[in-house]
């Protein structure tokens, strides 16, 4: 399919004098004496394409190669010595940056220990507790939806409001029954979550429903929402380890990860030196 349209799409130039001076073999287009090879453009027409579509996206292509190659050579004529000589020193360095970035990550990769124990993110959290400050309040609470007319409205709201690892079962049984539930209020949320799960929650209204040990019923036209809030942490206070354990995580693989990069470049230069690869002229 690619190499028919591109064929077509050979036939098509040819026939419309795209070609003023001698062409090259397996050539597309020429800017100059800088030429634009098939294989260049391989994999550019993804599979399934049309062939109307399929040469549409050759020529757009071959039109903003040769748009480039001409400003390149504008470019290259009018830009100053100096201006050309800054721009070089820049590329340059860009080369550099991006072998030696890309020779590191491989390194870091393929080296670094990615596994951090328990006992490493509590010391951690426990040494900078004071650096993770929550930017707004954290809420566990647990909360049910359902019917008002749930023929076992009793006995759910009971066992709520009462919970018990016995009743693991039983709340497997009746989750599928509510309209919407959280029962787990060992996690901590932010409150935008709550607001988004208990609408009837809003900024203005919060502190009416949201408290430590608060528990209380909310009937809407149809459902009814019973909620019990286990804990409140509010903004500019300490957070809690298990809401940012993730990020304890990242942290202390980011510090392994810098540690890896400087025991490597310390390690490569006094390599060379011991080699006598480098060396500092006085």
């Amino acid at each position: 399919m690619r190499k028919a349209t591109l064929l077509l799409l050979f036939i098509t130039l040819q026939a419309c004098n795209y070609f003023k001076s001698e062409q090259k073999p397996n050539t597309l287009a020429r800017v100059g004496e800088v030429y634009l090879y098939e294989s260049e453009i391989a994999g550019l027409i993804p599979e399934g394409t049309s062939k109307k579509d399929s040469i549409s996206i050759v020529k757009n292509y071959i039109n903003r190669w040769a748009t480039q190659k001409l400003l390149m050579s504008k470019a290259e004529l009018n830009l100053s010595n100096e201006n050309q000589k800054d721009f070089n020193v820049l590329l340059e360095q860009y080369k550099v940056d991006l072998y030696t970035r890309a020779y590191i990550e491989d390194i870091v990769q393929r080296e670094v220990d990615t596994i951090v124990s328990k006992k490493e993110l509590v010391e951690y959290y426990n040494e900078n507790k004071e650096n993770f400050k929550t930017t707004g309040s954290l809420v566990r609470l647990r909360y049910i939806n359902l019917p008002k007319l749930h023929p076992k409205f009793e006995l759910i709201k009971s066992k709520f409001y009462n919970k018990s690892s016995k009743d693991e079962k039983f709340w497997e049984t009746y989750q599928m029954h509510f309209k919407s539930s959280a029962l787990n209020d060992s996690i901590w949320v932010d409150m935008d979550q709550v607001f988004k799960k208990l609408p009837f929650i809003t900024p203005d209204n919060r502190d009416d429903f949201i408290a430590s040990g608060k528990s209380y019923q909310f009937p809407d036209t149809e459902n009814v929402y019973l909620v019990k809030v286990s804990n409140v942490i509010d903004r500019n206070e300490v957070s809690p380890f298990d809401f940012i354990k993730g990020t304890l995580k990242e942290i202390i693989i980011n510090k392994r990860k810098l540690d890896l990069i400087k025991k490597f470049e310390k390690e490569i230069t006094e390599d060379a030196i011991k080699n006598n690869k480098y060396e500092i002229y006085k």
